[in-house]
Order: C-alpha cells, then sequence, then structure tokens
C-alpha cells in the first residue's frame, strides 16, 4: 500500500464546512473513479486552517497515474480554496491498524 499526504492551508475567508463540502462533493468523486485507489482521510489543526489529505492507493503506480491525470484538476478545484501550492509527500505504508479492521470486515 502507498500513501500521499497533501498539505495545505486554508485562505482566511473560507470555512472548514465548506472545504469539507468541496472535499466531499467535487474531490471525492474523482478519487474514487482513480484506478488503485482505497481511501482518503482527511485532518485538520483545531482551529481549521491546515488541512492534511491523506489518500492511500493499492500501489505507488496507481497513486503516480493520478499524480499526472486527475490531480491537476484537484488542483484547480483547491485553487479556490486554499493559499498557495499544496505540498505533496509520498510514503509507502509499512503498517496500518485500518487496514486489518478492513480484512478482518471483508472476511
Amino acid at each position: 500500500m502507498f500513501a500521499r499526504n497533501v498539505f495545505m492551508n486554508l485562505k482566511s475567508n473560507i470555512i472548514l464546512a465548506e472545504f469539507t463540502k468541496t472535499m466531499e462533493n467535487e474531490i471525492l468523486p474523482l478519487l474514487r473513479k482513480q484506478k488503485g485507489f482505497q481511501d482518503e482521510i482527511i485532518l485538520s489543526v483545531p482551529n481549521g486552517r491546515e488541512i492534511v489529505a491523506i489518500t492511500f492507493w493499492d500501489h505507488k503506480q496507481s497513486a503516480e497515474a493520478y499524480n499526472s491525470t486527475a490531480y491537476p484538476q484537484v488542483l484547480k478545484i483547491l485553487a479556490k480554496l486554499v493559499d498557495g501550492t499544496p505540498q505533496v509527500r509520498t510514503f509507502d505504508v509499512i503498517g496500518s491498524t485500518t487496514q486489518k479492521a478492513a480484512a478482518r470486515v471483508a472476511a
């Protein structure tokens, strides 16, 4: 499994609820169409300005394909909500209790 962490700061005139609505209605449907997409977790600091969106992918190649095809569209959607360009870091997932819990439920 592979993870993409996207760090961003909301514009000062954007409320967290507006960001969340955009993620649910515009970005998550795009992610669900991507080959290899597994899940997404979105975190915010208590004041709601700093956001981390973590997406999980079956393989690094799937995340890379998303990055070059659909992510530019996501950046256009996010441009109205975030200051600057989001920072992306990638990681190999080496352990996850969530992944184990999902396997137990499926069994």
